[in-house]
């Protein structure tokens, strides 16, 4: 049970279809319904092996925090194993134990999932569960203050006690000046001091209602016999939120470069990025976030990478060298570039070498053969997604939370393919710019930061 995020590639762009319709453009059989509460269900036929992949996600992540009480997001679900008054605290893991199955639970800014791995004659077990504790949850004091200490010292252990993990937070806080997505998942320590039972109640009560809920079941089931399920289970429950649209800040348009710079003697190796505003699948236009997708690809997607290439094979002044696009967001996400310097190299050679290469991509676009292998290879990591259960139950899940429909994940590959290189051309260029942009340094405490490096330009 930790924050974290899921960075998926597949997120889309309309509402999941309200009635049973099974949609095949590739890959599995996918159904989908609502009950008459609200509740989204969505079942993913996998015949190979008797288990099923049980997942229920909430549309309500650290992004959709009242102010001044980040971290109850991360918070509830911690509390969620906490017990009801019908299954006291521990009888739903232990259960899943005995059955010989898994079960787990993750927060993200957008939305918070909790699923369960079991054989699938137990599924409405674990569904009787889920349901029971979607309206049945009770909570003391005594229950609630341990468990905020718990999450405390989770965060002085994950972020606190780790400088690289302190300036993500630095540099996330200063992209995002506006937009909650600037607040860390886990949240700030002195407002997780006074997270209490009646902010955790509230969270629960907003947002923990059928009609806010998706449910994914992927394995050895067929729809008719999931709706069954779902009604003897979830469709006990009665609607009690109003899970209206998500209204959250917007992020104003960058003017001005930014750059945090953190120093400590626990670093052993130095490095640098640059993430940028860049939009998400939900807030693109046209093909820009697949575009985006295969920029990150090309740029810094493996060895055989620009970045890669430029920076460790060919100048040699870099020890690790990447890029990364984080598209599955409700709102604006990131495009981020990154590099450790190998030897002598100071940051300031490897900063420049890193620009230089960003605005030679952004002004040439890619060639048809780096193209075609980035689509090849985001096409095939896809395709290999689909042997396992979970990950298929993932995507699904991430999807329709952040506002996907299921065609859009079976209609991804195809529309990856559809990109052309002018595409991704003018995709980085309306992204890969500095005003857009946020620098991390991260020192030892006897370096000194490195001079801003002139913006390289097409």
């Amino acid at each position: 049970m930790a924050a974290a995020t899921f960075a998926g590639s597949l997120a889309g762009l309309t509402p999941a279809p309200a009635q049973a319709d099974p949609a095949r453009v590739s890959g599995p059989e996918v159904a989908s319904f609502t009950l008459e509460n609200g509740l989204e269900v969505v079942v993913i036929p996998d015949h190979r092996t008797p288990v099923v992949t049980h997942m229920i996600w909430y549309k309500a992540g650290s992004a959709d925090e009242p102010r001044g009480v980040s971290g109850i997001a991360h918070f509830l679900e911690h509390l969620m194993f906490k017990g009801t008054a019908k299954h006291p605290a521990g009888q739903f893991s232990k259960t899943v134990a005995e059955l010989g199955g898994q079960e787990n639970a993750f927060t993200s800014y957008d939305y918070t999932a909790y699923f369960q791995r079991v054989a699938k004659e137990h599924l409405k077990t674990v569904m009787g569960f889920e349901a029971d504790r979607m309206t049945g949850l009770q909570l003391t004091d005594e229950v609630v203050n341990p468990e905020r200490d718990v999450i405390l010292e989770e965060r002085r252990s994950r972020i606190d006690g780790d400088p690289g993990s302190q300036l993500s937070e630095a540099v996330a806080a200063s992209l995002f000046v506006n937009h909650p997505y600037g607040t860390p998942i886990i949240g700030w320590e002195h407002e997780m001091e006074k997270l209490s039972r009646a902010d955790a109640i509230a969270f629960y009560e907003r947002f923990y209602t059928p009609n806010n809920a998706i449910l994914v079941v992927a394995g050895d089931v067929e729809a008719d016999e999931v709706r069954r399920l779902a009604d003897d289970t979830y469709g006990r429950i009665a609607r009690r939120a109003d899970a209206g649209p998500r209204q959250r800040p917007t992020e104003p348009e960058p003017r001005a470069a930014r750059r945090v710079t953190l120093s400590d003697p626990r670093v052993t190796q130095p490095s640098i990025s640059k993430q940028f505003l860049a939009p998400s699948y939900e807030t693109a236009a046209g093909h820009e976030a697949y575009a985006l997708d295969l920029a990150a690809q090309i740029l810094g997607g493996g060895v055989t990478s620009r970045i890669y290439q430029a920076l460790v094979v060919e100048k040699g002044v870099a020890a690790s060298a990447g890029a990364w696009y984080q598209g599955d967001a409700l709102d604006d996400g990131r495009f981020a570039v990154y590099a450790s310097p190998r030897g002598d190299a100071g940051l300031k050679e490897v900063e420049a070498a890193l620009d230089e290469t960003v605005a030679r991509f952004a002004a040439e676009g890619p060639s048809e053969a780096e193209l075609a292998r980035a689509k090849t290879r985001l096409i095939a990591d896809t395709i290999y997604a689909q042997d396992s259960q979970a990950t298929l139950a993932r995507i699904y899940g991430a999807s329709l939370a952040t506002g996907g429909a299921i065609k859009d994940v079976l209609e991804w590959p195809d529309r990856v393919r559809a990109v052309t290189a002018n595409e991704v051309r003018d995709a980085a260029r309306a992204v890969l710019v500095a005003r857009r942009s946020v620098t991390g340094e991260l020192l030892s405490a006897k370096a000194a930061p490195a001079a801003p490096a002139a913006e390289a330009r097409p």
